[in-house]
This record gives structure tokens, sequence and C-alpha cells, in this order.
């Protein structure tokens, strides 16, 4: 796709809409070969016009009426029909047919299986009729249904049921209501064979809300899980938000075929079912916690996404990473683990530091865009919830939740922007918020360079600061930041010597002066991480440790693991003769076995200090690399810790085990199960064949998913017979149940054997895969592509010529799973030169076949410092 053929969309040309539509009336009549929508609707002109352009795309008009008569001043484009010759007020009626069953984008209405159900946002609605497609128009919808009483027994849209019955032909039909406005992205429906839970839940107002999940029959004893993460979402609403649920019934949905994780429909929430269905048998406890995080985030999203939403999709940060943030602050609330923020850390370093270091580097209000699928990012969500989660460490929790309030009465039933969201907060509280407003307009992850100077006469410590807002390709020059920087500092003993200090780092240069620190300090920088920055601090081997041993501050403490650990890489990376030599480092053996025999570590977190960094974060923290020897060298260094401390890892292996005889998804208990099957994998890294068979022996006696999937990932890296056997029956034992089949296709495609990519291919053309699945495309072809650097990135670059293949057959059925699939191309200047030579041949290649905005959109911004 050439650039000149894409059109790029700014934020500065938004212009409110010409109509507003006082409310619209869907018809919506499933027939086996298509469906006939007819939308009655009532509008208003806002401005000086007698034109109305409604969006719309692959929908077959049959007839538009306007005032109940037949009308003909329309021109009809790909896109949009235009209407001219209106009166400032009218109704229309416009009938079309679409073709559910042939919609592989599943965007719209589509059919999943034997179901019928919608995707509308970002722009959706507009395969399902002519409409103002675009979340600044909210109006009143009434949605009837009609459709064959055997097939689709279940009708759900929107709002509440106030009528439903049987009509002639085996037919039957339901009408449902939502009293709020909302706009068409919020718009839902279901129709298929479905069977439900269902609960109550009484409100702080003593309203009794009817809570239903729906599922297909044979997965109805797996939503219990998901019923009680709902309530304990509505508990902690109304408790930590003072935001009380407004509909007589709430109800979710799960289907297999999804492109998202989950959608926050008004009172009809679609789920991918990964986030709804659950059992010990097949999910694992970060299935459940997974579960709590999405039902919640989902749920969250009736006030900050619903009651307030977005003026335009600019602003798609102003909901998302708010909510994000609102999710993340539940689940820390649930668990109270320590490890929480630690986890939340390390997605946002491993793929957004990534993304804004790359060619679709972009702010969380992006000023420009082609194709606004491209821009539901790691920087929108999770770069956007920590802006959120700055302004509340400014303000403070008691008044972040009095400026929460006041924007939800401000602009309750309202379209709004990220610009009102900090207006707010501001006002509240009284802290001028200007100059941290860049967080929304600057791109690019900013670097914190730290130096430290400590005066034994004057017993004062200084810290000198320097700022850097590295440039991204929409902007070269930047201003300094707003940043809150939270420090601590420790004695030789490993004691604080102050409290957790803030500081607002506002300038490019900056000095803090300590005084009255009685001997030179260790310092604890960026605790519990409190602003999305890159610290670079030239810490010795021995001040990591002190912090790894002593650092009060959880993340700080685990921080310091990772960067000793990514340290001694980067010494093995540069010399790789020398790589055992280095990898055998004998202050580092000494912090790890205090860490393993430490028994007053969390549980939790014991886990995440015995943990390396991922090839991810090693990438990250490297230019012009070899994936392929880093893969090799990562290898090598767990083998030396697995053989250095096998005996104490041993010790914990067999003392979880045998604490823990039954299975229940508790907090403990997972804490427990998270450090056995850690302790597992390094255990089988020592290659030793006693523990491949206690690896074997934990499969075959599991009594679930967790500890059945640990011996798994254990011996995934194991070129070994047993490994190939133990996945071929894994497979077979659950080849009905699509998550755990997804599970294995992880395992087949993250495998770092040099077999990975011929297995990856023998899948895919095999019967056990559906390319119009998304999940299993994320499973198997984004596992391999994205997850596995070292076998993707292979010397002879046959898995480059296999993705992209794979995109251009992707882009004809579902260019958003496409687009997801190719970003594996776009970080090309990580890799050394004979890769980044292949990537982009490659690129170059897919640039010459005409492809969907989503794709073409991401390979121009790639290619354009080729």
């Amino acid at each position: 796709m050439s650039k000149n053929n894409l059109e790029t969309i700014y934020l500065k040309d938004y212009k409110e809409p010409s109509h507003e539509v006082k409310n619209i009336n869907l018809e919506v009549s499933i027939n086996d070969n298509f469906t006939k929508v007819t939308n009655t609707s009532t509008w208003s002109a806002l401005t000086s016009t007698n034109v109305l352009t409604l969006h719309g795309e692959e929908l077959e008009l049959v007839s538009l009426k306007v005032n109940g008569n037949e009308y003909s001043q329309y021109t009809k484009n790909t896109a949009t029909l235009e209407i001219n010759g209106l009166d400032n007020d009218f109704e229309l009626e416009i009938v079309t047919h679409i073709k559910p069953k042939e919609n592989t984008s599943l965007m719209g209405l589509y059919a999943s299986k034997s179901m019928y159900c919608t995707q509308c946002e970002a722009e959706g609605f507009r395969k399902i009729t002519y409409y103002l497609d675009r979340p600044d128009v909210m109006s009143s919808f009434t949605t009837k249904i009609i459709a064959c009483r055997e097939k689709y027994p279940v009708l759900l849209s929107n709002g509440n049921l106030v009528d439903k019955g049987l009509l002639d032909n085996n037919l039957h039909y339901a009408t449902w209501v939502d009293p709020h406005k909302k706009p068409s992205y919020l718009f839902a429906m279901v129709a298929g064979d479905l069977v439900s839970v269902e609960d109550n839940f009484l409100t702080v107002s003593n309203r009794l809300v009817t809570l239903k999940i729906f599922v297909e029959r044979e997965n109805l004893t797996k939503t219990a899980h998901a019923l009680a993460a709902l309530k304990k979402s509505m508990v902690w609403d109304e408790d930590k938000y003072d935001r009380e649920y407004d509909l007589d019934i709430y109800m979710v949905v799960a289907v297999n075929d999804f492109n998202m994780g989950a959608m926050e429909n008004k009172g009809l929430n679609i789920f991918n079912s990964k986030y709804v269905l659950a059992d010990p048998q097949i999910a694992t406890d970060k299935d459940y916690a997974h579960i709590d995080r999405v039902i919640g985030h989902e749920y969250f999203h009736n006030w900050s996404g619903n009651r307030v939403t977005c003026r335009d999709w600019f602003q798609l940060s102003l909901k998302e990473g708010f909510t994000v943030y609102r999710e993340q602050q539940f689940v820390e609330n649930i668990t109270g683990s320590p490890v929480t923020r630690i986890e939340q850390v390390k997605l946002l370093r491993s793929r957004q530091f990534a993304e804004d270091s790359g060619p679709m580097a972009h702010p969380i209000r992006p000023s420009s865009f082609v194709e606004i699928n491209n821009f539901y990012t790691m920087t929108v969500y999770e770069k956007g919830s920590e802006v959120i989660r700055m302004m509340a460490t400014l303000l403070g929790p008691k008044v972040f939740k009095k400026a929460c309030n006041e924007y939800f009465a401000r602009f309750d039933g309202m379209a709004v922007t990220t610009d009102d969201f900090v207006t707010v907060m501001q006002e509240v509280s009284g802290i001028d918020l200007g100059q941290f407003k860049l967080w929304y307009s600057q791109a690019g992850t900013p670097v914190i360079n730290i130096t430290t100077k400590y005066d034994a006469n004057s017993k004062e410590y200084t810290f000198n600061i320097e700022q850097i807002i590295p440039s991204t390709p929409d902007m070269h020059v930047k201003q300094p930041m707003h940043i809150p920087f939270a420090f601590g500092l420790l004695n030789s003993e490993g004691s604080d010597i102050t409290e957790t200090q803030m500081y607002n780092i506002k300038s490019a240069t900056e000095v803090i002066k300590i005084e009255n620190i009685a001997v030179k300090p260790v310092p604890s920088l960026l605790r519990n991480f409190s602003a999305p920055v890159i610290v670079n601090y030239d810490y010795s081997d021995s001040e990591l440790l002190h912090l790894l041993e002593h650092d009060s501050d959880d993340f700080n403490r685990w921080d310091a693991g990772q960067s000793l650990y990514a340290n001694i890489m980067q010494r093995a990376l540069a010399t790789p003769q020398d790589a055992k030599v280095i990898f055998e480092n004998n202050e580092l053996h000494i912090g790890i076995a205090k860490i393993l025999e430490n028994t007053s570590i969390h549980t939790s977190l014991k886990s995440q200090l015995l943990s390396i960094p991922s090839m991810d974060d090693l990438i990250n923290r490297c230019n012009e690399i070899d994936p392929s020897l880093l893969m090799q060298l990562r290898h090598s260094f767990l083998n030396t810790i697995a053989c250095k401390h096998k005996d104490a890892l041993h010790s914990i292996y067999e003392g979880v085990d045998s604490a823990i005889t039954r299975y229940s998804y508790n907090d403990v208990d997972a804490e427990q199960r998270c450090l056995k099957n850690t302790a597992l994998s390094f255990l089988v890294c020592t290659g030793d064949t006693d523990y491949i068979e206690l690896a074997l022996s934990q499969y075959a006696k599991a009594d679930n998913m967790t500890d059945q999937f640990g011996a798994l990932v254990a011996i995934n890296n194991v070129a070994c017979e047993q490994r190939k056997t133990l996945l071929e029956e894994f497979y077979l034992r659950w080849a009905h149940e699509p998550l755990v089949v997804n599970k294995w296709l992880v395992l087949e495609s993250c495998s770092e054997l040099n077999s990975a990519f011929e297995r990856v291919l023998e899948i895919k053309n095999s019967e056990r895969f559906d390319i119009s699945n998304p999940n299993m495309v994320y499973s198997l072809i984004g596992g391999f592509c994205s997850a596995n650097h070292g076998q993707f990135h292979r010397d002879d670059a046959k898995p480059y010529q296999f993705l992209e293949e794979t995109v251009i057959e992707l882009d004809k059925m579902n260019p958003q799973v496409a687009a997801r699939m190719l970003q594996p191309f776009t970080r090309y200047e990580k890799y050394n030169k004979s890769r980044q030579e292949q990537i982009v041949i490659h690129l170059r290649n897919l640039s010459k076949h005409k492809l969907s905005t989503d794709i073409g959109e991401i390979i121009a911004k790639s290619l354009k410092n080729a």
C-alpha cells in the first residue's frame, strides 16, 4: 500500500457533529443468509446545514425514508451515505441487509460458531447500519431482535428487557430499552443458544440488580469465579469511588471468537471467553487473576467510559488510562500482594517502553492517526494509567477521590476530553497541572540521569538530576516534564535513613541537597515506580546487592535484582567467550543464596526476586543485538544459577509441594504454587535427568492446570523425547477445550528449541489450528513471532518470510489481528545489521500489496527511516 493512499486524521481538525440523534429504534431480524436491519431514528440539525453524512461499510442499502416517505436525494459511497435536502428536524428510516456469517473481521455484527454477537468499538457500528458512528453522538437506544426461537432462544441487548414474545414461522423477539444515552460504540446485541448463571447484588441504595453470565451449555460450571469477581468489583467501586450501578440487570456473555479481551457495552458486556471461564482443571492461577482484573476493568467502565465517555478517539486514554488505573487499584486492594505493582511495571517496561522507542511511538493522546484500531495500545492503556497514578500521587488519596467525584458529577452523560479531566483535578486540588499536561502530548519515555555526591564533612548528600525526553517520529524537540520522583536512602546496615521522599522534577537539570546524612548512603531511586521513566544511575554490583537484600520498598528490591542480572547479561553479551566466568559472579550467588534462605520474604516476592529479566526486557536494554546469541546466553545464565543453588531450590520445591495437598484458588496457595513452579523451572535447567523426572511426576499427579502447565513450561525448552510425548498427550487430553488448546499452542510456539519454527509451520497447516480464531492466532503466530525472539530472529530469516505471508493472509479476513501480528517487524532497529536489512526487505515486500489501512499505517511508519 502506497503511503500516499493513507489518509491521516488530525486532532486539530475536530469538528462538532452536524446533527444530534434524539433516539434510535433498531429492529434486527436474523435470517440464515442475511440479517435485515431497520434503523428508525429522530434527528435535529445542530448547524445550518441540510446535508447529513452517515458512516456505513459493507452494507446493502434496501430502502431510505425521510418522515415516512421514500427518499432519493442521497449519494452512496464506499464508506458514507450523504443525504441532501433535509429539514432541521426529521425522521429517518434506513433498511439495510448485512451478512454476519461472512464477517470475518469480527467487527459489527458477526457469527461466532452458532451465536451472533457484536463488537462496535471503535468503528464497528457502521457495519450494522448507517449512522453518525462517532463517540460524541449520544442517543437513547431501543433494540428489537427477531430470530428463530429454536436456534437462538436467547436474545440480548443493552439496557432493560421491556417486551418479548412469539411470532409466526417459529420466530420470537425481544425488545430492550437502554434508559441512558450512549454512543454507537457501546451498542451490543447477542443471539444464541446460551445458558446463564444468575445472582443478585444489593447496591448501596438498596436497589436489587440481577447479574447474569451467559455461556454455551458445556461451560455453565466454569462461571463461578467470574460472577464472584463481578460482585467484588461492584462493592469496591461503591466503596472507593462512590460509584453505584444504574440498571436493573448486568449481563456478561462469553464468546470464543473475539478480537479483544472484553467490551464494556452498557449493561451487556461481551467477553473473550478466556476472561470468563475457569475451573481448576482448565485454568491456571494466573487465569483466575486475569478474570478478576478484566471483569473489574469492564465493570468500572460503567462510569469511567460509559456514563462519561470520549469526545473523539484521540481521547481514548480518558476512559482507558483511567479505567486501567482503577483496575490496578482494585487488584492491589483485593490481593494485598507486594508483586502486583511489579507485574504492572514488568508489562509496561517490556511492551510500552518498546512502543515508545519505536516507529509507532505516540503520546497517550495522539495528535493524529490513520487507523484508530492501531491506537488501542500499551501507551494509551498502560502508560495512560501511569499518568493517572501520578496525578493521584500529586493530589493524595482524599483529594483525588473528591476530584473524581466532581468529574463524574460535572460530566455525567457527556462526551469529554482529557483536558476536561485534568482541569477538574486542578480545580479541586488547587495544584497547577499545566506542565503535567505534557504527559498527554509528548511521546517517548523520559530518561532521568542521576549522579550523586556525598560530603563527609558537611554531612550533605547531593543528587544531580538531568531530564531527557527522547526524540520520537512525531516530535523532535520537547519540553521538560513534571515527574513525581520518589526515593529513599539506605545506610550500610540496610535500614532507611529517612522515610520515602517525594520530589517533583520539573526542569531539564535539577539539584537536590539532603542534609544531616551521617554516612554515605545507598540511594533507592524511583520507589514503587512513581513515574513511567528510565532512571540511569551507576550502581556498583555491591550496591545493587545491598538493595536486593535490604530495601524496604518491595518494588525497588526487585528492580535492583533485575538491574544486577541485566548488567551481568550485558557483560556476557560484550564478551561471550567469557560468559561462563561472568556468570560465576560470586557476589551475585551470595545474594541469591540469601534470598533462598530468607524465610521472612513474602512468598510471591521471593518468586520475583529469583526470576531473571525476560528476553523482552533484555532486548529493551540493548542495541544492535543478536537475539539468538542473547537467548543462548540467557539459557547459560539460568543453568549456572540452577546448578549452584539446586539443593536450596529442591528444598523449596519439596517444602511447598508437601504443604499443599488439595487445589484451592486463593492468594496464599497461588503464591506457593508460583514459587514451587519457579523452583521447578530452575531445577530442570540443570539438565539433571532426576529433575526432568520430577517435572514429569508433577504433570502426572497434578489435580489442577497450574501444576500441570507449570511442569510443561519447565520442560518446554528441554530437547528430550519426554517433552514431545507429554505435549502430545496434553493436546489429546484437552482437544475439546479451546482455552487449553491455546495453552498448548503457546507452549509449542514459545519453545526455544531449534525445531520451534518447523513445529509452528506444521501446526498452522494442520486441522488443529483455525486462522479465523483470534485467540489461536495470538497463541501460535503471536507467541512465536512476538515472544520467541531467539527462534523468530534465527539466522536463516525463514520466519520473516513466514510472517510476511501470514500477515497478507490474515489481512484479507481480519485486519486488526493482522496488524497485531506485524508488530515484531516494527522494532527492527534493535537488532544487528543483517537482521535489520532482512526485516526491511519484508516490510517493503508487504508495502507492494493492496492491504488494509491497519497494515499500511504500520508499514509506512516503520519504513520512514529505513
